[in-house]
């Protein structure tokens, strides 16, 4: 197999090269799709028959625009079909934000001048002792992307410990290979999260600019190598604001989710919605409205009616109480970006600044509002 070269640094000797046609595919399908360049027919014929891949481009258009309530009223439909009027809760935990990449967006930019910290195993267990005595049944742990401070040794054990606690967990850390990623899965977690950030190889490597990280096509097959590696679920996201045309970020980022779901049937597939944040004295100015955020939502809910949705922090209360049981399924409570900030020991300083710092009790009061159901877990472990 030939792939295309997208990346700005070659291979490094350790990084698993897949043999897979995926990222090839995804990026031929968005290349050959242009969101402006349908019209309001397209979006209707979406909305009323069956969404594929076209009718997700037109949903992602411009010309969808005033189509919004009937994209709400249709992805409300898919989501009480499929999820009824549960909401999944969680929370992330960050036990490092060492990193050895250079992404200009970031705060953990390894060129910034932040507080660093790690937690031992035992600053872990506080952290995740905190968590659970909160009530919460799913925690994502997270670090900066450094081999070096996070080892995959480290962060098996760190999910070790969290599986003793929690019914469900989840990572959101460096890409691995496929034998690391069964390694940290029988250490007991259940799925991964991989920001591609955009999907324009160009745009990519002007963002990152040093580090394993500006390798375009390994952070690519993440999520394979992922399910290949054991896993159950994978996660999906684009940093939305990276590039001047968003639409085909998300229109990247929902084929490739779709691609993997064809390829991988039994894999549990999430969408995430994450827009830039002010990070580490980095002034990311937002370039995409709540407006737009909430059509890529829902033009992910109707192309993808079974796939989780999950609405971050970085957003507003308001703006997070809206879309929940309306497209997104599932939404992050008691949030704490710095290092070991939930055990009240706080060591070191945060990813971004969130919008929505609520405890558990504060959301779960105004998912109750809204007659959703809050679900602290949707898996039982055994």
């Amino acid at each position: 197999m030939t792939r295309k070269h997208t990346d700005a640094m070659d291979y490094l000797d350790d990084m698993e090269v897949l043999d897979s046609d995926i990222m090839d595919h995804v990026l031929s399908e968005t290349e050959r799709r242009d969101p402006s360049s349908y019209t309001a027919a397209d979006v209707r014929r979406a909305l009323d028959g069956d969404c594929d891949a076209d009718g997700f481009a037109a949903l992602l258009s411009p010309a969808a625009e005033p189509y919004l309530e009937r994209m709400a009223e249709r992805a409300r439909d898919e989501t009480r079909r499929h999820f009824g009027n549960s909401v999944c809760l969680f929370t992330p935990l960050y036990v490092s934000n060492y990193c050895t990449n250079e992404c200009v967006y970031c705060g953990f930019n390894r060129s910034n001048r932040i507080n660093r910290a790690k937690l031992d195993l035992d600053g872990v267990e506080r952290e995740l002792d905190a968590i659970a005595a909160t009530g919460l049944q799913e925690v994502l742990i997270l670090t900066g992307e450094s081999r070096t401070w996070s080892d995959v040794e480290y962060i098996g054990e760190c999910v070790r410990l969290a599986s003793e606690r929690f019914s469900t967990v989840g990572i959101e850390v460096y890409p691995m290979n496929t034998d690391e990623y069964a390694h940290v899965q029988r250490c007991g977690a259940d799925y991964v999260t991989v920001f591609q950030e955009t999907y324009d190889p160009s745009r990519y490597a002007e963002l990152h600019l040093a580090g394993p990280k500006r390798v375009f096509s390994y952070r690519f097959d993440a999520q394979e190598r992922a399910l290949r590696g054991g896993m159950r679920g994978v996660a999906f996201g684009t940093l939305l604001g990276l590039r001047d045309d968003f639409r085909k970020d998300a229109l990247a980022c929902g084929l490739h989710a779709a691609t993997l779901q064809r390829r991988y049937p039994h894999a549990e597939i999430s969408m995430s919605l994450p827009r830039l944040r002010p990070a580490g004295g980095v002034d990311n100015r937002i370039a995409v409205t709540e407006s737009q955020l909430l059509q890529v939502s829902l033009a992910y809910r109707i192309f993808l009616p079974f796939a989780g949705q999950t609405i971050s922090t970085r957003e507003r209360p308001g703006f997070r109480d809206g879309i929940v049981g309306l497209s997104a399924t599932k939404i992050s409570a008691g949030v704490s970006v710095g290092i070991g900030e939930h055990s009240g020991e706080a060591h070191g300083d945060g990813q971004f600044v969130i919008s929505d710092p609520r405890s558990l009790a504060e959301i779960t009061e105004a998912l109750h509002r809204k007659g959703l159901q809050p679900v602290m877990t949707d898996y039982v472990r055994t």
